[in-house]
């Protein structure tokens, strides 16, 4: 069962409750995140949620972790381009203390100085270790030749030169604008029932007052441009995107089956032709990455520095081949039925369903329809799949992110 509750504040709630599960998952969703700041505020979403962790009112930073280890509860939380979620993972019986500590970080945290300074030099550390993966280093580059420095552009870590100069008052101001009932939403997924959920929510967030939230218009400029971060390292790592659809497009589904023949497993073009045929790579892969108001179809692949371009060039004959002739039957049928294994398979995790239910609310205002989902999957056509493919690889909006020991950026 899954239910809602609207506050007069904006906060909105959204419980889905699973049967026979002895576990809890608790998410509190921010809309905001890397792409809705500004040049001055570069990375200040990401230091403020590690911010969030270290003190409150009531509980010093180690207080916070502990409080979480006596019940053997689990606490974490992300950054994303558009979304900021913080979530505890308890056993059913600990559901009331897991929400009081997570409600507490999150709504009376006092960002002491002496914390703050520390850590600044967490998160730089984070920024240099991140400089220090270049297979994830490679989608920030790839971000940047496809969306510019701006927007969806921007690295989620930030520079450390912005990170060392936060202030309280800049963390102040940003969630005074951001950090409002009307941009957040609670979601709970697992052994609990609406009733609980509901007091929990009102005893703590019933007196939240309206913030001065203000929408912020998301700066998307799509670029084709072909960067490369030149390091001196073992392979050569490539992400290609291409111009896709976004989040809610009617051929999302369609699109996803494709990614799945392209992709998205073992037995996919890429992966057969690449690695098994060629042996060129050991990982290559593409997946979807779609925002609310656009997306993209990303292809990775990490080579040796001489196989680079065999590699690259092997990568868009796949592509060619896909825009060409299309797929056939057999492997429509595969594509899909793996998209709705997908779906159930994520009906057994309370992390992924809090998630999935709390994201729709953030960024639909509606509950996920999960039935619906599953017969619009089944509903997808060889025609509409051939026409999302039609719509995605553009070579003349494709860009190219790489990471290695390159002397030039592979050709568009």
């Amino acid at each position: 069962m899954v239910y809602e509750k609207r506050y007069p504040n904006g906060l909105r709630l959204v419980v889905k409750q699973m049967e026979g599960l002895l576990s809890v998952t608790t998410g509190i969703l921010v809309g905001t995140g890397a792409s809705v700041e500004t040049d001055a505020e570069d990375g200040i979403s990401h230091f403020i949620e590690h911010m969030q962790f270290k003190g409150t009112k009531k509980r010093t930073a180690f207080e916070i972790s502990d409080a979480f280890d006596r019940i053997g509860a689990q606490v974490n939380a992300f950054t994303g381009k558009d979304v900021t979620c913080y979530y505890s993972k308890c056993t059913s019986d600990h559901t009331a203390e897991a929400f009081e500590i997570l409600s507490d970080l999150f709504l009376n945290s006092i960002f002491p100085d002496d914390e703050m300074e520390r850590e600044k030099g967490v998160v730089c550390e984070e920024i240099s270790m991140n400089e220090d993966a270049p297979d994830e280093l490679c989608f920030d580059v790839l971000s940047s030749a496809y969306y510019g420095k701006e927007g969806y552009g921007r690295n989620i870590l930030g520079p450390a030169s912005n990170v060392k100069g936060f202030t309280r008052e800049d963390i102040f101001r940003y969630k005074s604008e951001r950090y409002c009932p009307e941009n957040i939403v609670i979601s709970f997924a697992g052994g609990v029932d609406m009733q609980t959920a509901e007091s929990l929510v009102e005893t703590y967030f019933g007196n939240l007052e309206k913030g001065n939230f203000r929408p912020r218009d998301k700066h998307i400029a799509r670029q084709h441009l072909s960067l490369i971060k030149t390091k001196p390292i073992e392979q050569v790592h490539i992400a290609i995107g291409y111009p896709s659809l976004p989040r809610e497009h009617a051929l999302a589904d369609a699109l996803q089956t494709a990614n799945s023949v392209l992709g998205g497993s073992m037995s996919s073009r890429l992966f057969q032709e690449v690695r098994e045929k060629l042996g060129l790579a050991y990982s290559v892969y593409s997946y979807v990455s779609a925002f609310q108001e656009c997306g993209s179809l990303v292809i990775y692949a990490g080579v040796n520095p001489s196989s680079a371009d065999k590699a690259y060039d092997a990568v868009g004959r796949v592509v060619a081949d896909l825009r060409k002739e299309g797929i056939t039957r057999e492997e429509f049928l595969r594509g899909r039925e793996q998209m709705k294994a997908s779906m159930l398979f994520s009906q057994e995790s309370t992390p992924s369903q809090m998630l999935l239910y709390g994201k729709h609310m953030l960024f639909n205002d509606e509950i996920f329809d999960f039935e619906g989902k599953l017969a619009a999957i089944n509903a997808v056509t060889e025609d509409a799949v051939r026409e999302a493919i039609s719509l995605t690889f553009d070579e003349s909006g494709k860009a190219v992110g790489a990471v290695g020991n390159l002397e030039k950026p592979f050709a568009l």
